[in-house]
C-alpha cells in the first residue's frame, strides 16, 4: 500500500469528459487520460487487500494492487511491466472494458466510488508510449512451427501476440480490408480511436506477426463465398480451411460471433430497417475516408431496438449524424438505479446503467416488445419505406417468460430502424462444410481446460473467443486468446519439428 490512509482521505478521480454539446459534433474520443498526479491519487486509494477480489474477478487476472502501488509511487516503468505481464492490450481495456474488476473492489463496500482501475490501466499504457517504454519484443526462439489465425478481433490478436513471443510464426487472416475485427468496425471512433488500434498493430508487425487482409476463409472451395445478412466482408481472395491446414502446423479460428439476431416480424422487408453493424461499419469506413454512410439519419426519427452496448453505439453515432430524435426499445424491464452493494458484492450489480451515448439524448422505453413494422402511407417507389413500429408492454415471469400486457399497444413513428439485439453465432455458411462440432447455440465446441483445451473436433483446428464462447466481453476474448495460445504451443511442441521454408 503506497498510502495507508489514501482510501480514507483521497477522493475518487474521474476522467474528464468533453461536454455533450461539444462531443456530438465530432467522432473523436472525448474521455481524457488522467494526468500523472491524478493517476497517482487514484492509485493511492487502493487498499491493497489481503484477498484482491479485483484480480480474481478480472478474466485476465491483472495484478491491480501491485501496479496501483507502483503508479502511486511514480514507478511507471515497473507499473507498465506489471500490467503487460497479463494484459497485452491495456490501450483497449482501458477504453472499452466494462471493468469487472472495479465492481469487486473492496473500497466500493465503504465508499460510493471504488478505485478507478480502468482509468489507471489507460494511463499506464499511454505513459509508456509517450515515454518510450513500449519496445519491440520479437521472439529470440524459433520453434520452426507456423500457425494461421482466422479473424483479427481481440481473441485473435491476443493469441497471435502470445504465440509470436513463444517462437511460433503467426499469420493472421482477416476478411475486412483492415485489421481489428469489431474493434475497428463495430466500435465507434469516439469510444476507441483507430489511431490507438493502428499503433498496436504496428507494434505487433514489428514483433514479427504477419497480417493478410481482404482474405475470406471458408470451409472449402466448394462453399459459395456468401455470408449471412448482416455479416460484412471486403474479401478479394478466398482461402479454404483445408489449404490453411496443409500450409500450417495448426489453425486457430477466432472469427467472433457475427451472425446478428433478427426480428422476423410483419413488415421486416420494408426499406429503412437495418442491422446495427450495417450502420456502424459504414460509419467507421466513412470516418476512415472511404464511401459515405448510405444510411442517412440526419433530421430523422431513429428507433434502436436492443438494450446492450451495440444499441448504445448506434445511439451515439445517430446523434453525431444529426438524427432529430432517437428512441431506444429495450424489452427488458427497467432495473433499479441502486442496489445494496453488500448483498451482491463481489458479483455483478444488476442496476440501471446509463451509457455516455444515452447521456447524449435518447428516449429509453423499457419492457417494450416490438410486434411489427408498418410502411409509410405516402411511401414512394417499388419498395415501401418504414414509417412506424408497433409495440406492446411486457411482463417478465419465471424462466424468462414474456407476457404481453393487454391495453399497452402503441405505435411509434420511425424513419430508420436499427436492429441491435446482439449476435447468435459465427457464420454457418462460411463453415458449413468444416464438420466441426458445435454446441446447441451454433458455436464451435471446445473444452477450456485440460490437454484438449481449445481443440475443436479437428485435431489441427483450435477455436477461441466469441466463436466458441458466444457473444461476450472484450476482456473475456483477450483472456481466451492468451489461453488458447498456450494450448496451441503445448500441442505443437509435442509434434515432431519439421522446419518450414
Amino acid at each position: 500500500m503506497a498510502n495507508e490512509r489514501g482510501f480514507i482521505e483521497l477522493p475518487f478521480v474521474a476522467e474528464a469528459h468533453e461536454s455533450v454539446a461539444s462531443r456530438i459534433t465530432h467522432f473523436n474520443e472525448f474521455i481524457a487520460t488522467l494526468s500523472d498526479d491524478e493517476a497517482k491519487q487514484q492509485a493511492s486509494r487502493c487498499m491493497d487487500c489481503g484477498i484482491p477480489f479485483c484480480q480474481h474477478r478480472c478474466p485476465l487476472h491483472n495484478d491491480m494492487p501491485d501496479f496501483n502501488r507502483m503508479v502511486a509511487q511514480g514507478r511507471w516503468a515497473e507499473a507498465y511491466e506489471a500490467l503487460i505481464a497479463t494484459n497485452d492490450f491495456p490501450e483497449i481495456t482501458g477504453r472499452i472494458c466494462p471493468a469487472l474488476c472495479q465492481e469487486s473492489c473492496c473500497l466500493g463496500l465503504y465508499q460510493d466510488k471504488e478505485v478507478g482501475i480502468k482509468s489507471i490501466e489507460r494511463k499506464i499504457i499511454e505513459y509508456a508510449y509517450a515515454n518510450g517504454l513500449v519496445k519491440t519484443l520479437p521472439s529470440h526462439h524459433d520453434t520452426g512451427k507456423k500457425v494461421a489465425i482466422v479473424g483479427s478481433g481481440p481473441a485473435a490478436l491476443a493469441c497471435a501476440l502470445s504465440l509470436n513471443r513463444l517462437g511460433v510464426k503467426v499469420c493472421v487472416y482477416e476478411k475486412m480490408d483492415k485489421i481489428g475485427g469489431l474493434l475497428r468496425y463495430g466500435i465507434p471512433d469516439f469510444k476507441l480511436s483507430k489511431e490507438v488500434l493502428d499503433r498496436k498493430i504496428k507494434q505487433m508487425m514489428s514483433d514479427g506477426v504477419e497480417f493478410k487482409t481482404s482474405t475470406l476463409v471458408l470451409a472449402s472451395h466448394d462453399t459459395a463465398p456468401t455470408l449471412e445478412p448482416g455479416i460484412h466482408s471486403d474479401h478479394r481472395t478466398v482461402v479454404s480451411l483445408n489449404e490453411l491446414k496443409a500450409q500450417y502446423d495448426a489453425v486457430v479460428l477466432a472469427v467472433g460471433s457475427e451472425t446478428p439476431r433478427d426480428l422476423k416480424l410483419p413488415g421486416r422487408e420494408l426499406e429503412g430497417i437495418h442491422f446495427a453493424l450495417d450502420f456502424l461499419i459504414a460509419q467507421n469506413k466513412e470516418n476512415q475516408g472511404q464511401a459515405l454512410n448510405p444510411i442517412e439519419v440526419k433530421g430523422k426519427t431513429v428507433v434502436v431496438i436492443g438494450g446492450g452496448e451495440t444499441a448504445s453505439d448506434c445511439i451515439g453515432v445517430a446523434k453525431r449524424k444529426g438524427a432529430a430524435q432517437v428512441i431506444q426499445l429495450d424489452y427488458h424491464e427497467e432495473l433499479p438505479s441502486t442496489v445494496d452493494v453488500r448483498e451482491v458484492w463481489p458479483n455483478a450489480r444488476h442496476i440501471k446503467h446509463t451509457s455516455t451515448s444515452q447521456e447524449e439524448g435518447c428516449t429509453r422505453l423499457f419492457a417494450t416488445n416490438t410486434t411489427s413494422f408498418v410502411a409509410k402511407k405516402d411511401s414512394p417507389g417499388a419498395k415501401p419505406q418504414v414509417g412506424s413500429v408497433t409495440t406492446v408492454q411486457v411482463k417478465w415471469g419465471p424462466k424468462r417468460k414474456i407476457t404481453p400486457i393487454k391495453g399497452t399497444e402503441s405505435i411509434i413513428d420511425a424513419d430508420v430502424v436499427l436492429i441491435a439485439m446482439g449476435y447468435q453465432h459465427p457464420s454457418q455458411q462460411a463453415f458449413a462444410q468444416s464438420h466441426l462440432n458445435q454446441d446447441e447455440r451454433g458455436n464451435f465446441a471446445a473444452a477450456t481446460q485440460g490437454a484438449a483445451a481449445f481443440h475443436s473436433s479437428d485435431p489441427k483446428v483450435f477455436v477461441a473467443g466469441d466463436c466458441r464462447k458466444g457473444q461476450s466481453l472484450v476482456v473475456y476474448a483477450l483472456a481466451e486468446g492468451r489461453a488458447c495460445a498456450q494450448s496451441v504451443y503445448q500441442h505443437l511442441m509435442a509434434l515432431p519439428c519439421q522446419r518450414s521454408a
